[in-house]
């Protein structure tokens, strides 16, 4: 799983919750850069690192040996949870993972060495592991 090896605060603060700025569509990592096929965001979640990986593994299992894959994005944000049946207040949960906050337009995954029909079907199969809708995209 993905996670940073350092980071400068252990909690984050919640985030705004207005859905008008978290659905706006994204402006950076929007074009394939890598790959000639990609995995494209088209609604707005909060990704784990769990759900990256399995979205890897999905992808690079139906891909096979050949062909090369990149995550283009990284789970750098951490989230917090307080224990089952605890009573309210006692401060802040502790860290139990980390998201990344993907929002519509942004490129997840790309795909590059294989056949259109392998590279699409792979990247379909990845796409349902995600909390997110997605849809493939090809270098034009």
């Amino acid at each position: 799983m993905l996670f940073p090896k350092k980071v400068q605060h252990r909690k984050w603060q919640t985030g705004r919750k207005n859905p008008a700025k978290f659905t706006r569509p994204e402006t950076r990592g929007v074009t394939l850069s890598f790959g000639s096929h990609g995995l494209k965001a088209t609604t707005a979640k909060r990704v784990t690192s769990n759900q990256i990986e399995a979205a890897r593994r999905a992808m690079s299992r139906y891909m096979g040996k050949t062909g090369r894959s990149w995550i283009r994005i990284f789970p750098d944000r951490p989230f917090t949870k307080k224990p089952a049946e605890v009573k309210m207040g006692k401060g802040k949960g502790d860290p139990q993972g980390y998201v990344f906050e993907v929002r519509p337009g942004r490129i997840i995954f790309e795909i590059d060495g294989v056949a259109d029909t392998v590279a699409r079907e792979a990247l379909r199969k990845a796409g349902t592991k995600l909390p997110i809708k997605t849809k493939v995209v090809a270098r034009d």
